[in-house]
């Protein structure tokens, strides 16, 4: 199987299931609900209430318990180094899951269809060794 961080991700579809597979663990989801939802609750008062300094801790209650989960739970280092439009909208499509209760469901489908690969890849190479091997007997 490829790494995959060398796999090309070319739409947000395909980063949907790297970043559903990067989440796999329950507490990192948790931490980015928490994380989220006290961001848009920042974004909402700086607004509300013309605190511009809400607004401005925004990103540190966000990102901050997410990716404590990312290093401390999940042990991986978070999407939004390399892609971070696609992390933010994966964040809210992931939040939303999460509230109606549909997260769950992706990370079985995520962690099913990388078994299947695998294990489609491992059939693959030993049909190759054996195929060298009947060609060097023959």
């Amino acid at each position: 199987m490829a790494d995959r961080e060398d796999e090309t991700i070319d739409s947000f579809e395909k980063f949907w299931d790297f970043y559903v597979g990067e989440h796999s663990k329950k507490g990192t989801r948790i931490l980015h609900f928490i994380g989220t939802t006290a961001a848009l609750g920042c974004v909402a008062g700086g607004l509300f209430t013309k605190r511009r300094w809400l607004l401005l801790l925004a990103p540190v209650v966000g990102y901050g318990p997410a990716w404590i989960g990312h290093f401390f739970v999940e042990k991986n280092k978070p999407a939004t180094f390399k892609y971070p439009l696609w992390s933010l909208q994966a964040d809210f499509v992931m939040w939303w899951k999460t509230i109606t209760g549909t997260m769950q469901a992706e990370v079985d489908r995520v962690l099913r269809e990388r078994e299947e690969a695998k294990a489609r890849e491992e059939a693959a190479a030993r049909e190759e060794r054996v195929s060298i091997q009947n060609e060097a007997v023959n």
